[in-house]
């Protein structure tokens, strides 16, 4: 399930996290891939020693997480870290799929789920698509500043070269609940619909049996 979600991030926390960009450390994304994805990576991302990375990754996070759309789409255990992504002209990242395991020794968890959340407005940079190759064909995706693409990290995925401009992003990866990407959307799509019936009729037999068929489905497929 590809999920896109608006206003992750407010005008504050763009305008805050534009401040610390000008002041942040940054280095090859090579430091970061493996040894087949080197070859193919090329771009810039934030050094995570630098303090405006630090605080980035502590927003980003936070608003990510309690974002209500995106516990409905990831139905997140745990969620990484942010790596700040900087593209300029040129740069690209070819076609690849993610380390189904990251994190170091003392922190390891599955990637069931990548998440791009956009620093940056699509006007301003020229190329740069995130491009997710499903069964249908390759869906591009280039959102506005402080929304976010929300898709299984087993997906071929590419950043398409930048043209002109820059383009600035936020990865992260999010080990969920549930582990397959099908049980996930129909648990989207059930919440989804147990919340407009909550509105609409709180109070009539059909919301609970809803309300019961999501609880029981999400208590039989989850992993804790």
């Amino acid at each position: 399930m590809l999920s896109k979600i608006n206003h992750i991030l407010n005008a504050d926390d763009l305008t805050r996290i534009n401040e610390l960009i000008t002041a942040a450390a940054w280095q090859s994304g090579k430091h970061s891939a493996g040894s087949h994805a080197a070859e193919i990576k090329h771009n810039e991302e934030m050094d995570q020693r630098c303090e405006s990375w630090k605080a980035i990754n502590q927003l980003v996070v936070t608003k990510l997480y309690q974002h209500p759309e995106f516990q409905r789409a990831a139905l997140p255990n745990k969620v990484s870290a942010a790596f700040v992504s900087r593209y300029g002209s040129g740069m690209h990242y070819q076609p690849h799929v993610d380390d189904p395991v990251m994190g170091g020794a003392s922190g390891r968890y599955r990637s069931d789920i990548a998440v791009t959340v956009f620093l940056n407005d699509a006007s301003s940079y020229e190329g740069g698509q995130l491009r997710i190759h499903t069964r249908f064909g390759p869906v591009d995706v280039k959102l506005n500043a402080g929304a976010a693409v929300v898709y299984p990290a087993s997906s071929l995925h590419e950043v398409t070269a930048i043209s002109a401009g820059q383009r600035l992003a936020c990865v992260l990866w999010a080990q969920s609940l549930v582990r397959s990407a099908e049980q996930r959307e129909i648990l989207s799509d059930l919440d989804e619909a147990r919340q407009a019936l909550h509105i609409s009729a709180g109070a009539a037999q059909v919301t609970g049996t809803v309300d019961r068929a999501y609880t029981n489905l999400l208590r039989m497929w989850s992993e804790v």
